[in-house]
């Protein structure tokens, strides 16, 4: 991927320097004519044109923020509530995740989301056990972890 920067960037800057104009519309003439050249040539690199991974990672912060909204419309529902309703619990979450960083990744996102909170690993790296403040649906939480922040987590780092 860095190599694919280091292109893309004297790309950019060559188109500018040739044209003698260093405007920001020479730039995006550039910056559009690197992003083809990694296209056309990204079967050389033996992987995908970098851009991809940025775009994982905007949606994956994308995807926190809203999940992070919502979290806090959920916990500002049971505090504002006249009796509190709850059913916290401890839950086992399995993963599909292999590296310390991206177990890691997920643990730290479920424990910023309010009303859960990352405690513990297994021995394997394989469960996280996560305490939520509502548990009501086990299978649809777990699901839920897998379908959100899992699966984003892949498209970053995989």
């Amino acid at each position: 991927m860095g190599i694919q920067l280091f292109i893309h960037v004297i790309v950019t800057f060559s188109w500018m320097l040739f044209n003698n104009s260093f405007t920001f519309v020479d730039f995006t003439i550039g910056f559009v004519i690197g992003i083809g050249t990694l296209w056309l040539f990204q079967r050389f690199f033996g992987y995908r044109v970098y851009l991809y991974k940025v775009w994982a990672v905007i949606k994956l912060l994308l995807l926190f923020i809203k999940e992070l909204i919502q979290a806090n419309i959920d916990v500002l529902k049971v505090v504002l509530s006249p009796k509190i309703h709850v059913n916290s619990g401890i839950i086992a979450v399995p993963t599909k995740l292999e590296s310390p960083g991206e177990i890691t990744l997920l643990a730290v996102l479920i424990t910023l989301t309010p009303g859960t909170l990352s405690m513990d690993f297994s021995e394997d790296n394989q469960i996280i056990y996560v305490h939520a403040l509502d548990i009501s649906n086990r299978e649809e939480m777990i699901k839920g972890f897998h379908d959100t922040f899992e699966r984003a987590i892949m498209e970053v780092t995989r």
